[in-house]
């Protein structure tokens, strides 16, 4: 694993993006529901440092992430990755 494997998800937060299976949107009802359920099950990593969600990560473990930045946002990193692009941090 190098650090190339992973992405800024926002304030200080990396999570590793070959982990990631999807990057959704957190104002559906579906995604509620399953943000509620990971957290009864002990699975929401909450990396918003007490700001709005505006992502919801789905990790292979399980494990649901509350970011802070946009899907759009998330979703043009791990594009960068993909196509071994380099851009601004932001």
């Amino acid at each position: 694993m190098s650090s190339d494997d992973f992405i800024n998800i926002g304030f200080n937060n990396i999570v590793n993006s070959r982990r990631v299976l999807a990057v959704i949107a957190p104002d559906s009802l579906p995604s509620k529901r399953l943000i509620q359920e990971a957290r009864e099950a002990k699975m929401v990593i909450d990396t918003t440092c007490g700001r709005k969600t505006r992502a919801v990560l789905i990790l292979d473990s399980g494990h649901v992430v509350l970011c802070g930045l946009s899907a759009d946002t998330i979703g043009a990193r791990l594009n960068q990755k993909d196509t071994g692009a380099k851009g601004e941090d932001i």
